[in-house]
């Protein structure tokens, strides 16, 4: 049976893989600075193909199509190469200043779903976008002054470039999970970014030492607990809604920096979240009781 859904399910389910997400990029940046992102990329995603495997294969679930095969491996390029650049520019830059960098991809995103999903572009969804914007721009205002070694400049320059290839990715997130089920699309998602990682992880990659398995396995857990959640809320919202969630990311990377690394947060910081926070409400407020185009099988 085929049944409209609220927005609010979906839009609270978003917010879970952000948070999700938010806790695994602390620990791969930990993890990154003691063995190279390379090797954590790698590494997360061998053990989330495991993880999400041994479940796919116990449900007895079918091989994808073609059609879905396609849009995994699609998706899980423009994904990987994302995280890679995302990790490696992590390393060299604060985490909030990082997050802060990567809310270009919501702002691609929403008129991406317009160009190449045809989904209608609301008010309240481009409204929310120049809010949280702007807060962005206070941000960066407020860090102007800071300066930075060229390594910073480099690692901040491939944050921009990931955020671009995670707006293309959300957009394929979209049409991916209207095709398969959220541990479907999280499993392929990984097992692509594994096997093209594992092209040159004889030149560039490096086995992980005996303590930090477990926080591999951790990261795993956590990045397919996001994915799954992700997949579960794009099947069931238009993607400019969901994009929307993206900003929560910086309350999240904001305390957790300045818990786990004493990255101190300044005033232009908070003001920024606040702008973002506000966007986020302007932008689902908006779009609340609307439903999704998209039939979904109960």
């Amino acid at each position: 049976m085929s049944a409209p859904r609220s927005a609010l399910a979906p839009f609270l389910a978003a917010c879970l893989g952000i948070f999700s997400y938010s806790i695994m990029d602390a620990l791969m940046k930990y993890l990154s600075l003691q063995s190279g992102a390379y090797s954590v990329v790698l590494w997360r995603s061998v053990a989330g193909v495991a993880l999400t495997g041994v479940i796919f294969i116990a449900q007895r679930n079918r091989w994808p199509g073609r059609a879905a095969m396609r849009l995994h491996i699609m998706r899980g390029t423009a994904a990987g190469l994302s995280v890679l650049l995302f990790f490696w520019g992590l390393v060299h830059v604060p985490i909030a200043q990082a997050v802060a960098l990567t809310f270009l991809a919501p702002l691609i995103a929403l008129f991406l779903a317009g160009l190449v999903l045809g989904e209608a572009i609301g008010r309240s969804a481009v409204a929310g976008s120049v809010i949280a914007s702007a807060g962005v721009l206070v941000i960066a205002w407020g860090q102007r002054g800071g300066g930075g070694s060229a390594l910073m400049w480099l690692g901040s320059g491939a944050i921009v470039l990931a955020s671009v290839l995670y707006a293309a990715s959300l957009i394929l997130l979209r049409q991916q999970a209207q095709r398969a089920s959220p541990l479907e699309v999280t499993l392929f998602t990984s097992a692509v970014i594994g096997a093209l990682l594992l092209i040159g992880a004889p030149w560039l990659a490096v086995w992980p030492r005996l303590a930090q398995l477990p926080w591999i396995v951790l990261a795993a857990v956590l990045g397919s607990i996001a994915a799954f959640a992700l997949a579960w809320a794009y099947a069931r919202a238009e993607a400019q809604l969901l994009s929307m969630v993206e900003y929560t990311a910086f309350i999240w990377a904001a305390i957790l920096g300045y818990l786990v690394f004493s990255e101190r947060v300044s005033m232009f910081t908070v003001a920024g979240a606040v702008l973002i926070i506000l966007g986020c409400l302007v932008a689902v407020r908006g779009s609340a009781g609307r439903t999704s185009p998209a039939e979904v099988t109960a």
